[in-house]
Formats: structure tokens, sequence, C-alpha cells
């Protein structure tokens, strides 16, 4: 298990740096025109509960607190996604606004890297049609 100061969660500058990633992330969704359809249009209207479950997801995910897990259990992210299509388009608009987001909050570039990597990876891996 990695030392906690080396996470990407400790690298990236904790709790309120994975908060401004999230809130970044849904505001370039929310606002730009090129993430509309698919993207945004598979989230309900008011983000509010988006941007807290992803910061909670990515607390964890990215080695700090659990509390994803602590509030509802493990994350099955492909089943919690199952009722939302999720194509090679979705997946694609997805990443690009991350990656804008992880740009957005800047960062050191091997952690970008190494987060680019492991967000693809999981983007990949939830397309369901």
């Amino acid at each position: 298990m990695p030392e906690p100061e080396s996470t990407p969660y400790a690298r990236l500058g904790g709790e309120e740096v994975v908060r401004k990633l999230v809130n970044r992330f849904y505001d370039l969704m929310d606002s730009e025109a090129q993430w509309q359809t698919p993207l945004r249009n598979i989230h309900p209207k008011d983000l509010s509960a988006s941007r807290e479950k992803l910061f909670l997801f990515l607390s964890g995910w990215l080695g700090g607190p659990d509390l994803y897990v602590q509030r509802f259990g493990h994350p099955r992210l492909r089943a919690r996604h199952g009722s939302f299509p999720v194509d090679d388009q979705a997946r694609d608009q997805w990443m690009a606004c991350m990656l804008r987001a992880m740009h957005d909050v800047e960062m050191e570039p091997e952690l970008y890297a190494h987060l680019q990597g492991a967000f693809q990876r999981t983007a990949d891996f939830m397309r369901n049609c």
C-alpha cells in the first residue's frame, strides 16, 4: 500500500483540490456545447448529487478517505451506470471534459499522465452500448 503522502489524492492537494476538480468537470460539462449530447443529457438537470457522488468516489479512488464506500457501499461502477447509455462518444466526451478539468486545476505532469491513463481505463470499462 502506498504511503499516504504519495497517493494521487495527497499529491493533488487532498479534499480541496479533489472538490475543485469535480466542480470544474461539472461546470465544463454543464456549460460547453461540445459536451451536451450525449454526456450532459444523460445527467440530471440538477448536478448537485452527481458532484457529491463523484467527489466521494474520487476521494477513495485516488487513495484518500473511502467516503463513497462508507456511505453507499462498493461503487459497482458498471452496475450503477447500467441504466445510462455509455457509448464511445459519451466515454470520449467524459474523458475530454475530465482532461480539461485536470489541466485547469493544474497538477504535476507525471500525476496528470498517471491519472489520464487511469481515467481512460475506467472510462473504457464503463462502456455498455
